[in-house]
């Protein structure tokens, strides 16, 4: 939907013309920028003789002529194009009024051009203030205009008013050029006409009529693909809807060959004047340099006013305009315009394949990448593109790319915030902020349904507190019972575990779920001390309320249970389920059978490191489970150090009596008894064998839950 809202915002930008600018100027970029890279290794077809500033000197200075120049002077120019065999000559000068020097002046310059040959001079059509509607007679039509086939509802543009150059020179002319073109909106010069209208015939532009003149034999003009296209003998050169050719810059007019009009015209004097002299050496241009290539006289002085904003240069000589549409045709590299369809398509891609990465993403580095390649995948795009004679658009795919993308992550992040506080609000009470913070990081760790792990699960219940319950009030229970659980909350959160549930006094809760905990065997047991150090130390607070000294059991299994969401759809807990779990339940009430507070099993203490010392107790059959249980209780650091001999009696008591030595192992445990209660439980089980004469396996059989 993003990518979609997208592509129809990049659309109304681009019909509003909000995207015409940017798209021209991104037009621009790239031929700059292409033009030294794409530009052809072959020497230019194209030769420009410029009148610029330092021509203007020379004539005033050494001639004294200033401008406008007398018609010998292009007479000139013309004698030495035919001197070097060029394979025509334009002049995008506009010769409209008789030579201020007499009309030998006006003939001089039309021999010169009729000798040469195919001879182009310019006629401006579609100016208001032009002089003629319709074709004069003493101005050959024949020079003036083309046929093209196919003609029927053509493209071009019809202009009512034309103005030609003078009898004696549109007499002597092979072709007339169209010189009049109008800029886009930006007033950079980027297309023009092949052809126009007038007087109800087709009339070429300069740079087609230059190319015309210059073949052998006129290639026919067709009309093509519903007047999309121009056939030009083989070349088929592609039109805009107005019937305007886009044209390729390729060459910078610095790598285009460029000669002054007063350098061409003492190179012509002197060889005319001496036969002898050395062509390239004796003289300033060497004709070998105009043969066999077309030759465009123009005006590139400032004072002149022919300069032109191109894509390649603010203030190129207007004869660069017409001299890139004659290489257009001689090196038959135009550009086109993608169609509609494809040009949709390719926004709509554009649009859609970042929006939809971004959307994936729920990093901040993912949003980055699709922005990345919003921009850039674009631009790269219609690059290659533009290299390959495309006008691809580049502003419609960016706006629409950028847009999707930017929604999508915006909209991505909006989700994830409302994941962000689900997940906060369904577990701050069970997790700690650590956890909670690895589990936004990792939202898939957390699956709906169960998943089996490995857990380390805590049990925890206080001591005769249905007695306690009786004798408190409710409101005094309540305030006992929520500053225990804040207690003990706090501990078993800060080591990572995650919070089961409370039943009444009852604390469950489990480690390793919902997001990985590698060392959780070892948290739990040290939350498990941990937790009966903290209800030490509460216990001169809690006395006066309570009335006696509270005592908690702890039940501690490490195992694999099924773990997840579970419930109906509209209510449900994140729990945990399996034999594992009862386990641990069992665990911690058999702490009544050795008289210990803290019980863990085989399974947790296999996986703590040896800093942690647990002593074994012995083994017990719980109820439900045939095979025994290997039980042992965590000894804190300083009980351990302060008394290291006690639990060395434990453990070889234990021994003993599992050989079948009863007495001998009774009265290794009544060494301790009266300082260790597990050593008195022993004793009294001990007696009871005894009693029994039984040897005893050291199984304790647990009767009750």
């Amino acid at each position: 939907m993003i990518g979609l809202l997208a592509v129809l915002l990049a659309l109304v930008a681009e019909q509003s013309g909000w995207l015409d600018g940017p798209e021209r100027a991104a037009y621009d970029l790239q031929a700059r920028l292409l033009a030294g890279l794409m530009a052809p290794d072959a020497d230019d077809e194209v030769v420009l003789i410029l009148v610029d500033e330092q021509s203007l000197e020379w004539a005033l200075d050494t001639q004294g002529q200033g401008w406008p120049w007398p018609r010998e002077y292009p007479a000139v120019i013309a004698d030495f194009a035919r001197r070097a065999g060029a394979a025509s000559l334009t002049f995008d000068v506009l010769y409209t009024d008789d030579s201020r020097f007499g009309v030998h002046d006006d003939r001089r310059f039309a021999r010169a051009a009729a000798d040469f040959g195919p001879t182009v001079f310019a006629a401006l059509y579609g100016e208001e203030a032009a002089r003629h509607d319709r074709f004069p007679q003493d101005a050959p039509v024949s020079s003036a205009t083309v046929e093209v086939e196919g003609t029927g509802g053509d493209p071009f543009p019809a202009f009512s008013r034309a103005t030609f150059p003078v009898t004696e020179l549109a007499q002597s002319a092979a072709r007339m050029g169209n010189v009049h073109v109008t800029p886009d909106p930006d007033g950079v010069y980027r297309r023009l006409p092949p052809v126009t209208r007038f007087d109800g015939e087709l009339v070429p532009g300069l740079g087609l009529a230059a190319f015309l003149a210059g073949s052998e034999e006129p290639p026919g003009l067709r009309l093509e693909d519903d007047g999309r296209a121009l056939r030009v003998g083989e070349r088929h050169v592609p039109l805009d809807p107005d019937g305007r050719l886009i044209l390729r810059f390729e060459r910078p007019g610095a790598e285009r060959t460029r000669l002054r009009a007063a350098a061409v015209i003492q190179s012509e004097l002197r060889l005319a004047a001496d036969p002898d002299a050395d062509p390239g050496t004796d003289t300033p241009v060497d004709p070998a340099e105009l043969e066999g290539r077309h030759v465009m006289v123009g005006l590139s002085a400032a004072g002149l006013f022919d300069l032109r904003p191109l894509p390649l240069d603010p203030r190129a000589p207007g004869v660069e305009f017409h001299a890139t549409m004659l290489e257009n045709l001689t090196t038959q590299n135009f550009m086109r315009e993608v169609d509609a369809t494809r040009a949709l398509v390719l926004v709509g891609l554009l649009a859609f394949l970042p929006a939809f990465l971004a959307g994936l993403g729920r990093s901040s580095a993912s949003t980055a990448l699709a922005i990345a390649f919003a921009l850039v995948a674009p631009v790269l795009l219609s690059g290659f593109a533009h290299a390959g004679g495309v006008w691809l658009p580049l502003a419609v795919p960016l706006v629409a790319g950028l847009t999707g993308t930017v929604g999508a992550a915006v909209y991505n992040y909006a989700r994830e915030g409302r994941e962000r506080r689900f997940i906060k609000a369904a577990f701050a009470q069970y997790l700690s902020p650590q956890v909670i913070e690895r589990l936004l990081e990792e939202p898939d760790r957390l699956k709906l349904g169960g998943e089996r792990r490995e857990l380390t699960i805590f049990f925890s219940d206080l001591e005769g507190f249905t007695s306690l319950s009786e004798r408190l009030s409710p409101d005094d229970l309540t305030r006992l019972l929520n500053e225990y659980l804040t207690e003990m909350t706090d501990i078993l959160t800060a080591c990572g575990a995650t919070i089961d549930k409370y039943e009444g006094d009852a604390i469950i809760a489990f480690w390793n779920a919902p997001v990985d905990v590698p060392d959780h065997p070892r948290r739990a047991v040290e939350a498990a001390l941990e937790c009966q150090r903290r209800l030490a130390a509460m216990a001169p607070r809690l006395r006066g309320r309570a009335g006696r000294d509270l005592a908690m059991r702890i039940g501690v299994n490490t195992g694999e249970a099924v773990v997840g969401n579970m419930g109906s759809r509209t209510r449900f807990d994140y729990t945990m389920l399996g034999d594992a779990v009862n386990l641990a339940a069992r665990l911690e009430g058999a702490n009544k059978v050795f008289g210990t507070y803290t019980l863990i099993a085989e399974s947790t203490v296999g996986k703590l490191p040896e800093t942690l010392y647990c002593r074994e107790l012995g083994e017990i059959r719980v109820v439900g489970r045939a095979r025994p249980v290997r039980v042992y209780e965590p000894v804190a650091r300083l009980a351990l150090d302060a008394a290291p001999e006690r639990y060395e009696v434990f453990a070889r008591a234990l021994q003993t009596l599992r050989q079948g030595r009863v007495e001998q192992a009774r009265a290794l445990f009544a060494t301790i008894a009266d300082r260790d209660p597990p050593a008195a439980r022993y004793v009294e089980r001990c007696t009871r064998l005894l009693e029994q004469g039984e040897a005893g396996d050291g199984v304790w059989e647990l009767d009750a839950k």
